[in-house]
């Protein structure tokens, strides 16, 4: 079996969730996201991953109230402060930094302690402008499809 580099130039769409699904973001009004302090502190981080990471850009991305869908472009290696030296970042590496550094501006800004991310994120490579036509579309649409969300858990669901 073949492991995929996830440092590999290239589209990903990853989803973000916060521990237990608690609605930590803000709340969906009139199908729009609505975000409070919490949510404010993941957009600006959010919006910063390209900021310490030359090799990466966002696409498009959206902050849900207990999760956060976006588009990832890795275009290549990074380049280090010593030049003959240069290293790939994965998209690992990525989401554990945005994730790190939200929880430690949550907990010390709002003394809350319980704030965490859930282990791990879900990803997809995106490997067709259909398939990233798709993704920018779904992530656009999701706060208006939130009663339809499956990270929502205000949704009671009968088992047939």
């Amino acid at each position: 079996m073949n492991k995929y580099d996830y440092s590999q130039p290239g589209y990903y769409f990853v989803t973000v969730c916060v521990r237990n699904k608690v609605n930590y973001f803000g709340e969906i009004k009139n199908r729009q996201m609505v975000l409070n302090e919490y949510g404010a502190v993941a957009a600006v981080y959010w919006q910063k991953i390209s900021d310490y990471y030359c090799s990466v850009k966002l696409d498009e991305w959206a902050i849900m109230p207990n999760h956060i869908h976006g588009i990832i472009v890795l275009s290549g290696t990074e380049h280090c402060s010593v030049p003959t030296t240069k290293k790939s970042v994965s998209l690992s590496q990525i989401v554990k930094s945005f994730k790190d550094v939200t929880v430690k501006h949550i907990r010390s800004e709002f003394s809350d302690i319980c704030f965490a991310w859930q282990r791990s994120f879900y990803d997809h490579i995106i490997r067709d402008e259909s398939s990233l036509s798709r993704m920018r579309e779904y992530i656009a649409n999701n706060p208006a499809q939130w009663d339809l969300d499956i990270e929502n858990t205000r949704i009671v669901r009968v088992k047939a």
